[in-house]
């Protein structure tokens, strides 16, 4: 139970998620937090325009046409209209429960059903139907695998290229349990590499300082570690990815500690958004960061060596993903 004296990084008292009795089977790991609500009115900076586009207008039916469930509908991310005028789609797999519980995240935590093992060829179907450019797979927390899920994630792989050899592949998978088990999650993390994805991305999500409130089923140190894994062990073709959000606590300074420590760890592609409350039950928002200083992380990213950043009030992980290939390929050679 907390005491009066724990507090979170904004100064507000810490509360703990509340936990289901499948999130107590599954052994989920739980974050304080302070849950009250955020009623700051939101800058005028975020926001988006809905543009629907005839690329839009074809896929949106595409996917309704064959039932399919995309993170970009289930988290109604707001870049949905731009990704998909360009023919970009971030579907989710093994199944709706995670086995984690990250403060910051609207996926529902709890103990998962069997592994669908017919899933990858059903997504590498559904990647050729819509007739994608690039495509982002990324999945839930899979503790209760023995691989945490990576055969899956290889899978997923291997059905796209089959039947989509153009389309660009981006894996976003969780870190197979290495934050426990390093020998494990580094064997996890060969089966992916075996299947040669375009980019590999892994999010650390929030600063040093933040991590153990925010994701208490991970760990930093550990998180740079597999990045750097992932670098050694990828061909250089293959791109390594992660992901910032801000507006959970962290100062500017220690933001740009962040992009220090991924890039030696081996990252050359990084996003940096603004995190957005989901709901009662997750962390509030400390502050709305301006414009002005998403331009200062991408600079200060760039003169690090980054191959490309994106950053902005709106840009999530999966943003521009098939441009940041590119770009990444470039740098390389």
């Amino acid at each position: 139970m907390n005491s009066q004296n724990d507090v979170g990084p904004n100064g507000r008292r810490l509360l703990p998620l509340a936990t289901t009795d499948n999130q107590r089977r599954a052994g989920v790991v739980r974050s304080r937090i302070d849950t009250s609500r955020n009623t700051d009115v939101r800058p005028p900076w975020i926001k988006v325009t809905a543009t629907q586009g005839a690329e839009y207008r074809d896929l949106s039916q595409l996917v309704r046409g064959k039932s399919l469930n995309t993170v970009c509908q289930q988290a109604a991310c707001p870049n949905i209209f731009e990704c998909w005028e360009q023919r970009e789609v971030s579907f989710i797999v093994g199944g709706e429960d995670c086995t984690r519980r990250c403060a910051f995240c609207q996926i529902r935590t709890g103990k998962p059903g069997p592994l669908d093992r017919d899933e990858p060829r059903r997504l590498g179907a559904a990647v050729s139907y819509l007739r994608l450019n690039f495509v982002v797979v990324t999945m839930v927390a899979r503790d209760d695998l023995h691989d945490g899920g990576a055969w899956l994630i290889a899978e997923c792989i291997r059905q796209i290229r089959s039947q989509s050899p153009d389309c660009g592949i981006e894996v976003l998978p969780s870190d197979f349990g290495y934050a426990r088990n390093p020998e494990r999650g580094g064997e996890s993390l060969r089966t992916v590499v075996d299947a040669a994805p375009d980019v590999f991305a892994f999010n650390l999500e929030t600063t040093r300082r933040l991590f153990s409130d925010i994701r208490p089923a991970f760990d930093y140190e550990r998180s740079l570690e597999y990045l750097a894994l992932a670098r050694e062990l990828m061909p250089t073709s293959t791109a390594i990815k992660s992901n910032i959000i801000v507006g959970m606590g962290e100062t500017d300074e220690e933001v740009f500690d962040c992009l220090r420590d991924l890039r030696q760890a081996g990252v050359s592609l990084v996003t940096i958004g603004q995190y957005l409350q989901p709901s009662d039950g997750h962390l509030r928002v400390d502050r709305y960061v301006t414009p002005e200083q998403f331009a200062a992380y991408r600079t200060h990213g760039l003169d690090l060596g980054l191959a490309h950043i994106e950053a902005g009030p709106l840009v999530r992980s999966s943003y521009h993903a098939g441009d940041q290939a590119e770009s990444a390929k470039a740098w390389a050679r």
